[in-house]
């Protein structure tokens, strides 16, 4: 697939959810990907992308961002409370906030310099032990702390497990933001991101659809 093809299918998507075009930003995720492959989507024109890792998007985008106007970052995999300095300095976004230590770190960093990227937080829909994010049912009480310390959180996010229809989690992320008022959903990635747009994205996050498999080993 490509980039082309990918935003073509999201199109198409929104129509048949009776939604607006251009309602679900596609975030191309560029972590691990050859440099090439990132600046063809850059020459293509678009500009937002999602990263895994705090020191490999520096690495990246320090020296290319500047090269390209526009270019939006987001942060989407687990942040530790060490980087999240770097972090706010360098995101436009960050859609793993998943505990109380790290929305305090970030309260506390936004206040000292002014920097606030819009927050997402993470949901561990299948509660897999191994994976990042809030149980749902800590989801509320998350959440109420985000709003409470003044942050700017725009909805929640989600992986659903591998081995799962994503469709049910998907509906449950969109569930608990609805009863919080929250109307922004980072749900959906290469495999179902259709899906996601039908049950209510406003961000999908697609890689291997966009660039292309990962090499071997990554």
């Amino acid at each position: 697939m490509s980039l082309d093809q990918v935003l073509t299918r999201l199109r198409a998507a929104e129509r048949k959810a009776g939604r607006p075009e251009g309602a679900v930003t596609l975030i191309a995720v560029s972590k691990v990907q050859p440099a090439d492959r990132v600046k063809s989507a850059l020459e293509a024109g678009h500009r937002v992308f999602g990263e895994n890792r705090v020191q490999e998007a520096r690495d990246r985008w320090r020296d290319l961002a500047p090269r390209y106007p526009g270019v939006e970052l987001h942060l989407i995999g687990p942040l530790q409370t060490n980087k999240v300095r770097a972090a706010m300095d360098m995101f436009h976004a960050i859609h793993s906030v998943d505990r109380s230590k790290l929305a305090r770190a970030i309260a506390r960093i936004a206040e000292e310099t002014g920097s606030r990227p819009t927050l997402f937080v993470q949901v561990n829909t299948g509660e897999e032990e191994r994976k990042a994010g809030v149980a749902p049912g800590e989801a509320d009480a998350l959440i109420a702390e985000c709003r409470g310390l003044g942050l700017p959180l725009a909805g929640l996010m989600c992986i659903p497990p591998e081995s799962e229809e994503p469709s049910p989690h998907f509906a449950l992320l969109a569930k608990i933001a609805e009863r919080n008022g929250l109307t922004g959903l980072s749900m959906g990635m290469s495999g179902d991101f259709e899906a996601a747009v039908e049950l209510g994205a406003t961000h999908v996050r697609v890689g291997s659809a966009v660039f292309g498999a990962r090499a071997p080993g990554i």
